[in-house]
């Protein structure tokens, strides 16, 4: 059933058991892009105790793991995330673990089929009690678009199409037509999300107007950018989402780090991120906390120390400063 509690300016929509334990009004949380491991030069991972790492996450107190949507090696994009299928890989880590958030960042819709899309993570969301975020996106890899037959130019208006009908695939015995398929009376889609709702946050762009990511999105996922601008961004955004008669809801961003213990020379930039210490990374998440982020997903592929250690190191001595 849906969470009853009281919505105020303040507070953001209760959705799921993952959405409201990751972002939180003023507050901001910490997760992991996986895979979590160190791959600077070759674009496939080694998946090196993968799974382990994951439950050292959870154990050791991260708020969320993120996957992400990578159906081909394209060799200009130069990352082939986690190998895996992300939402077969989430239903292996929904029995893996207990509490840690299951993110998506993120679906890929305009390569998917909806109807596939809406039973896959329904179905992840029901099986881990409520803990699945699922980012979606429009693609920004034209190379896999032909291997699908598939218009890349087209993708935002599949987009907005895919949302509307997963969105309806949440609902019991709705009736729904659009350009992707329609739904006949007295056939309905099971499972439904474990609280009546999948919170999906738009990233990017996804080729829509600002007010339709206002209006529609559960979140934003935003590319890091100068904190300036980012605050500039997320304000009118939330001006954006405000206009639309929607509540507060939560931005959140991604960052490379290259973690070490000291660092007297200060944040050194690295491919979307920093190399940095952890008493400089608590300043650079205070910095992103004060202009509106909620969440940010740090990224170790370029991290050169041990990963455990940098696991620990970061639970240490980073996330004590921003527990929920």
């Amino acid at each position: 059933m849906q969470n009853s509690e009281v919505i105020t300016e303040s507070t953001f929509e209760p959705i799921n058991r993952g959405y409201n334990s990751v972002f939180q009004p003023d507050r901001l949380s910490v997760g992991l892009v996986v895979p979590i491991e160190h791959y600077p030069e070759d674009p496939v991972p080694d998946m090196f105790d993968h799974v382990e790492r994951v439950q050292l996450a959870e154990e050791l107190g991260f708020s969320a793991v993120w996957l992400r949507d990578v159906p081909f090696d394209v060799k200009s994009f130069g990352d082939a995330g986690q190998i895996y299928d992300p939402f077969v890989y989430l239903g292996l880590l929904a029995g893996k673990t207990q509490s840690i958030a299951l993110g998506v960042a993120s679906i890929i819709l305009p390569l998917r089929h909806p109807a596939h899309v809406a039973k896959a993570a329904a179905s992840i969301d029901a099986l881990s009690d409520g803990r699945l975020i699922l980012g979606i996106a429009s693609g920004d890899r034209p190379e896999e678009y032909p291997a699908l037959n598939m218009s890349f130019p087209d993708r935002g208006m599949r987009f907005r199409a895919s949302y509307d009908y997963i969105r309806h695939m949440g609902k019991t015995n709705s009736e729904f037509s659009n350009s992707l398929g329609r739904s006949i009376s007295g056939v309905n889609m099971l499972p439904k999300p474990d609280s009546g709702k999948l919170p999906l946050l738009v990233t990017g762009g996804s080729q829509q107007e600002p007010e339709w990511i206002a209006k529609n999105g559960d979140g934003w996922m935003l590319y890091p950018r100068e904190a300036e601008l980012q605050s500039k961004i997320i304000d009118r955004w939330r001006a954006d989402t405000t206009a639309a008669g929607q509540t507060a809801k939560p931005a959140m961003e991604p960052l490379y780090i290259d973690l070490t213990e000291k660092n007297d020379r200060g944040p050194r930039r690295i491919h979307l991120g920093y190399r940095l210490s952890p008493e400089q990374l608590i300043e650079y998440l205070r910095t992103r906390e004060d202009i509106g982020v909620n969440h940010v997903a740090l990224n170790l592929r370029f991290n050169r120390a041990d990963i455990e250690t940098t696991l620990r190191l970061l639970a240490e001595e980073v996330l004590p400063e921003f527990s929920p």
